[in-house]
């Protein structure tokens, strides 16, 4: 295959969303007409035409199961962190020609937003993060000279500590790139 992917995160247990007050699963949590909150962030990944593939936890059989229901890959790893669980998907995808890094919880990252990281990775681009705001946001790409670094990650870093700020490419986007649901979504209260 001659395209980088997107590698879809869901293995993170969501302890700030569970202390916050959230219930269940958030990458489960309803949102726009009632689809859980990793259906939309999928939905948009596959738009974008790239490979993907989704990395969740064994016992999280509905994520498997939406994954299944969409017909797109999915892996599964007893994760300890995002490190670990980026690093079983490189080791999965290894004839992808990059990978763009993507957190399930971020439904509001567009197609457009995953083929512009992916376009700068084809056009040579070493490394690609979309910001908004000058905060970093989603999704980071990486060309594959980077495989076996990614292939090594460990932990809760996730690919954090590869990112060198003299090769980094970022590039402006808009504020649904920085936007996660760590957090539940406030309830009306009438």
């Amino acid at each position: 295959m001659n395209t980088p992917g997107i590698i879809i995160l869901a293995a993170g247990l969501g302890a700030r969303f569970a202390r916050a007050g959230g219930l269940g699963n958030k990458l489960l949590a309803p949102q726009q007409n009632q689809q859980p909150l990793l259906a939309l962030t999928l939905q948009q990944a596959q738009n974008s035409g790239l490979p993907l593939l989704v990395v969740t936890r064994p016992e999280y059989h509905a994520i498997l199961d939406l994954a299944q229901q969409r017909h797109i890959p999915a892996i599964t790893v007893a994760s300890n962190g995002s490190g670990e669980s980026i690093a079983a998907a490189v080791r999965h995808t290894r004839n992808w020609q990059g990978w763009l890094i993507q957190p399930g919880d971020m439904a509001w990252v567009t197609a457009e937003d995953h083929r512009c990281v992916a376009e700068a990775l084809a056009a040579g681009a070493q490394q690609v993060r979309l910001c908004w705001d000058q905060q970093p946001g989603h999704p980071v790409g990486f060309a594959t000279g980077y495989g076996q670094a990614l292939s090594e990650l460990t932990g809760d870093n996730g690919a954090r500590a590869l990112l060198e700020p003299g090769i980094l490419q970022t590039i402006r986007a808009h504020a649904g790139v920085i936007r996660d649901a760590d957090l539940p979504e406030p309830t009306n209260r009438s």
